[in-house]
């Protein structure tokens, strides 16, 4: 197996609030280095100030150690990392890939690609499957007041399709929001998150002290399709983002567990339409849990201008979230609504 990385450091920069569920850790391996530290539970705070808390227990971790720790264990189970290396384009049935301070370019004939390439994804292109529905987000990495077991979700009518989070990590915590231009809201979102940052400062929670930067997209989809041909989408490549809550690391995790599975079967057997049953697996487990969040937000979209209201069946803090109409969550145990 060939692993083409185009960071010359695997997980950074990192661009993820870094909470993965509880249960995550057992599929992981000995490796625990990058946890940080252990949260109870989520809090959200309203418009009005009302707090809903929900039982969630996980861990904050570093990413990047985490990444890196995944990425140990595929080399020690023979895969081939390539760093600092991109990949351009497909041409006559390989992909041509381009080494940093390297002249030329290379070509790997594979069997089966897997495009895990994050939610902006070359691999997706190629077979028209790309993510539609992008939130933009930000955040800030700053000093922790106090020490904190609950992260933190915040609802502002400013947040348009989306929310501020306030997630502790020891000394320090993850501040940051996603945000959707519309509603009349187009202030840039950098400002709006200097804003909320005061107003935590102001609170006694944090410090406007940014230690570093940091901003990407989080997909926001609907079920689509994801195998074509020898290529299969994973993780953020595939949307399988939760349109809601924006968790993604516990899908990316079982979800590239599958796609490794398959994916070696389809090559062993030269059958690259066993690809096909990587996505039926996914959907047996996720596809309800997706596809209820993306209509919830549809919802919580439109009714944003009674954001109070919207949130009591939009959200996944309200029991009302989870009751008909609407699909049950198949996949309980990995806290696929909150991860």
């Amino acid at each position: 197996m060939l692993l083409v990385e185009c960071r010359e450091t695997i997980g950074l920069p990192v661009r993820c609030a870094e909470f993965i569920p509880a249960p995550l850790l057992g599929e992981i391996g000995p490796a625990r280095d990058f946890v940080v530290q252990a949260v109870r539970g989520m809090r959200t705070i309203l418009p009005d100030g009302g707090i809903a808390v929900m039982r969630s227990p996980g861990f904050m971790i570093r990413r990047d150690l985490f990444d890196q720790a995944l990425a140990r264990a595929a080399e020690e189970a023979g895969a081939r990392i390539l760093r600092a290396t991109r990949v351009l384009r497909r041409e006559e049935g390989e992909v041509v890939v381009r080494k940093r301070g390297e002249p030329g370019e290379g070509r790997v004939r594979a069997t089966v690609i897997i495009g895990a390439d994050g939610p902006r994804s070359t691999v997706g292109r190629w077979i028209g499957s790309e993510n539609r529905n992008l939130i933009p987000a930000v955040q800030w990495r700053v000093p922790l007041c106090l020490p904190a077991e609950f992260t933190e979700v915040y609802f502002q009518p400013a947040f348009y399709g989306g929310y501020g989070w306030l997630f502790p990590a020891g000394r320090e915590a993850n501040v940051g929001l996603g945000r959707k231009k519309g509603k009349g809201r187009d202030e840039p979102i950098r400002t709006v998150l200097e804003r909320f940052v005061s107003e935590l400062a102001e609170q006694g929670k944090i410090k406007a002290e940014p230690i570093r930067a940091t901003a990407g997209w989080i997909p926001a989809e609907p079920v689509r399709r994801v195998t074509e041909g020898n290529v299969l989408l994973v993780g953020d490549a595939a949307g399988h983002t939760h349109p809601i809550t924006g968790a993604g690391v516990a899908q990316a995790v079982l979800g590239g567990r599958m796609a490794g599975s398959w994916a070696a079967r389809a090559a062993e057997t030269g059958d690259t339409s066993l690809l096909g049953s990587c996505e039926e697996e996914w959907r047996d487990l996720f596809g309800n849990v997706q596809q209820r969040a993306f209509e919830r937000r549809l919802f919580l979209e439109e009714n944003w201008d009674r954001l109070e209201t919207a949130l009591k069946t939009s959200w996944v803090a309200f029991r009302e979230y989870y009751a008909d109409p609407g699909p049950q969550c198949h996949c309980p145990r990995y806290g696929a609504e909150t991860g």
